[in-house]
């Protein structure tokens, strides 16, 4: 893997300096700050962290000037739980948190202290634009689309939000502005269901004939754009969104979000793009562009939103007092709805770098993520940083680095990574990491260390990361004590909490 291999020894030597100092900022002007969520990209998906095949020359700009994380770590290694965990700071398996479909309940207690809620306090103005997939509504009041969409976005923090429900592959397929479906005609109301098929409209298992992109695992309800869904919908066909023009109706959005902020008012801004999430379908630009299939050319489409982002917020003045963040919510699985010849067609590209795994398991390639971090003011000098890492502490981290102090009840699971954007050669910030897959199994980080529990006794697993970062070689029996250690761990916050016997 590139990670301990020769890109990044080529990397050091060639641009990025492992020697930071850490510096005061240049005024008493709060940073804004843009977290930009992509979805389902992998380890080695963006030339900076070694892909060849697929062009990324705005993300890799970016980490040319910035921090270049080689061990950060989504929170889970799926959507849903990742989002709970950075918007909330707190381990989304400890309220049972999973994939949710596109009726479900708010999964954020509206009293919760957020990530949001915090920069609100900070006096940042706070807009989300992008992919929510966190819940609408309450058991008591479930989500009517055709209605006052509330609670949502708006309830737990966000000042703006601009969204949509779930994933690209799940009904509703619709665009939300705050507590609003876009679009929406009172004569053509919309109905959701995950359990029957509602309505008339043809669906991919009744009529795959009208189908331009075959569905694969169940990705046969209603057919919306010519693509089936995950679940059933009707009605609401003014509010469907196209597939082909997505990327760039949240770009449009996120930049007039930022546009419409005062120059001396901090903002912070979620942009969470559903690139390269299922169905890939780029837009027309982008179309057959890389060298490594469908599967690239959404991620060179990825690209150029940063770099339109980058544009918008130097023609304001504003880009060099940006902390500008660039992530995924875990890593890919290339084939998984639809038939759209990506796995096929990738041409010799990894997307995991050599990681085990994939995106819903706990090893490696399912949460470890490109991380890059860039903010011109504070004089970061470029470097790699190679601690461990979780964006779980992004609530904590965001609290130090505008000034803001948070209680421990407050702050949750999240600690203070502030430095690790500063300095190379720093001491741990926390004890170790906690990683989710979507059926609330977690495994363990601990230093080089990787503990992967099982309910079936003997098929527990441990790794040495630094010796072993393909995950081949399982060394329990040969590593007693530190199994015990890191059994110690997992006994204490995860079975205790959890209540499991």
């Amino acid at each position: 893997m590139k990670t301990a291999g020769w890109w990044y020894k080529l990397l050091a030597l060639s641009f990025f300096t492992f020697h930071t100092i850490r510096v005061e900022a240049k005024s008493d002007k709060k940073p804004n700050i843009i977290f930009i969520l992509a979805d389902d990209i992998g380890y080695g998906d963006f030339g900076c962290y070694g892909a060849n095949k697929i062009r990324t020359p705005h993300i890799d700009s970016i980490a040319h000037n910035g921090v270049i994380f080689t061990n950060a770590y989504s929170p889970a290694s799926t959507s849903s739980p990742t989002r709970y965990a950075l918007i909330t700071g707190e381990y989304a398996w400890r309220k049972k948190v999973g994939i949710l479909p596109g009726n479900a309940s708010l999964s954020i207690d509206t009293s919760a202290y957020t990530l949001p809620r915090l920069l609100q306090d900070a006096g940042y103005c706070t807009g989300l634009v992008g992919k929510w997939h966190l819940g609408l509504g309450t058991p008591e009041r479930p989500v009517d689309f055709n209605k006052e969409i509330i609670p949502g976005p708006l309830e737990t923090g966000f000042d703006y939000a601009y969204f949509y429900p779930a994933t690209n592959d799940r009904v509703p397929c619709i665009y939300i502005e705050n507590h609003k479906a876009v679009n929406l005609r009172d004569d053509d109301p919309i109905e959701v269901s995950y359990r029957h098929k509602v309505g008339k409209e043809p669906t991919g298992k009744e009529n795959p004939e009208l189908l331009k992109l075959k569905s694969f695992r169940g990705h046969d309800g209603t057919i919306v754009n010519g693509i089936g869904r995950i679940g059933w919908m009707s009605g609401g066909r003014q509010a469907h969104w196209t597939d082909e023009t997505m990327g760039e109706v949240f770009l449009e959005r996120a930049i007039h979000f930022i546009n419409q902020q005062k120059v001396h008012e901090p903002f912070f801004l979620l942009f969470a793009t559903h690139n390269a999430h299922e169905p890939r379908v780029p837009g027309p630009l982008f179309k057959g562009k890389s060298n490594a299939g469908i599967y690239g050319d959404v991620i060179e489409e990825f690209d150029s939103y940063i770099g339109e982002i980058v544009k918008a917020l130097k023609r304001k003045g504003i880009y060099d007092n940006t902390l500008l963040i660039i992530t995924s919510d875990n890593g890919p699985q290339i084939k998984e709805g639809y038939e759209d010849g990506g796995l096929e067609s990738l041409n010799r590209h990894d997307p995991y770098s050599g990681l085990r795994g994939t995106k819903g398991s706990l090893y490696e390639g399912g949460a470890r993520v490109p991380f890059i971090v860039s903010w011109p003011d504070q004089q970061i000098k470029p470097f790699v940083q190679d601690q461990p890492f979780c964006f779980i502490d992004m609530l904590s981290t965001f609290a130090s680095l505008t000034g803001r102090e948070i209680s421990a009840s407050q702050s949750k699971d999240s600690r203070d990574a502030s430095s690790l954007f500063f300095e190379s050669q720093v001491k741990t910030y926390r004890e170790y990491i906690m990683i989710q897959d979507n059926s609330g199994n977690v495994a363990l980080r601990k230093g080089d260390w990787k503990y992967i529990p099982s309910s079936i006794p003997d098929k527990a697993e441990l790794y040495n990361l630094k010796d072993d970062y393909k995950e081949q070689a399982n060394c329990i029996e040969m590593e007693k004590n530190k199994f015990s250690e890191l059994n110690d761990y997992y006994q204490t916050e995860y079975r205790s909490v959890n209540h499991l016997k």
